[in-house]
């Protein structure tokens, strides 16, 4: 399967034939347990019963790394429907604001319950496998929205392989894409770093299946399910681009890239790629696709 990341839950070895899981449950069960590995997304609350005429239970409620709520659906096989009952738990979310704060506040505190991005929430749906019609319907509505088809490999491995995923809707001129992405106009700010900016933009767009992009005030962040890049504004003379790559496998060169675990930041990510010139846009390419293919 093509961009499918496996994870270890044991520790023991994979088989090469890959396999369902018995029951719903157990999948669900599995990815609550390491969702922010496996998503990127903090675990809030398991068959959420909302209150409403004809009732349900949303199957996880989560929190992403940007602060957007997530809505998190789970099909044991192929079943019909998950995309639009998904869609129907993200409707009542958004009309029931405060029980999610409230929900956030419980488990992460009062700073965090007031960060919520309502502008971006996602629906997640996690499944045996997807129809070509899910796939479709997805691109019809203006929501964010990830289809993850998942694997048992053995007992001790997922697999887990984004089908399509599909944010709001799409910027088109120049000067909308810089404003979305978080970069002042070349009128309120030198040209040559608006400039960059856009080019780091372009490319991290582009640099492979399934990117999405996420505004908030401080930085733009690029996902693939989770996040793989954070770009803050531009400052003077440069800007920072925060990755998930390993620093540890990074050969640092002074003024250029920096390890900054532990360290505080806006966005996500422990390897700071610092940009000046284009020239260090082309430099940074592979490290913006080793961390793409990290998340």
């Amino acid at each position: 399967m093509s961009g499918l990341r496996l994870f270890n839950t044991k520790g023991g070895m994979t088989e090469v034939m890959p396999r369902l899981a018995e029951v719903e449950a157990d999948v669900q069960g599995l990815v609550e347990a390491h969702m922010e590995t496996m998503l990127g997304v903090t675990f809030l609350a398991s068959e959420y019963v909302i209150d409403c005429v004809e009732g349900g239970r949303i199957d996880s409620l989560g929190i992403d790394e940007n602060g957007a709520p997530v809505v998190v659906e789970f099909k044991r096989g192929t079943a019909a429907g998950v995309v639009n009952q998904g869609l129907y738990y993200m409707a009542w979310l958004m009309a029931h604001k405060d029980a999610f704060r409230n929900l956030v506040r419980g488990r992460l505190g009062a700073s965090a319950a007031s960060q919520v991005l309502w502008s971006s929430p996602r629906l997640i749906c996690v499944a045996g496998d997807f129809t070509r019609y899910d796939a479709h319907a997805v691109r019809e509505h203006r929501r964010s929205i990830d289809l993850v088809r998942y694997r048992y490999f053995g007992n001790d491995h997922i697999g887990l392989e984004t089908v399509a995923s599909v944010t709001g809707p799409s910027v088109g001129t120049k000067q909308v894409r810089r404003r979305a992405a978080g970069l002042p106009s070349a009128r309120r700010r030198d040209g040559a770093m608006a400039d960059l900016a856009e080019a780091v933009d372009e490319a991290l767009l582009g640099i492979g299946d399934g990117v999405t992009r996420v505004q908030r005030k401080q930085y733009a962040a690029y996902q693939r399910l989770r996040n793989f890049a954070c770009v803050c504004p531009p400052q003077q003379t440069k800007l920072l681009v925060y990755l998930k790559a390993d620093p540890r496998k990074v050969d640092l060169v002074p003024g250029f890239t920096r390890d900054v675990t532990g360290l505080g930041h806006h966005g996500t990510g422990d390897l700071e790629v610092q940009l000046r010139t284009p020239r260090d846009v082309e430099r940074a390419q592979d490290l913006f696709r080793a961390s793409y293919a990290a998340a």
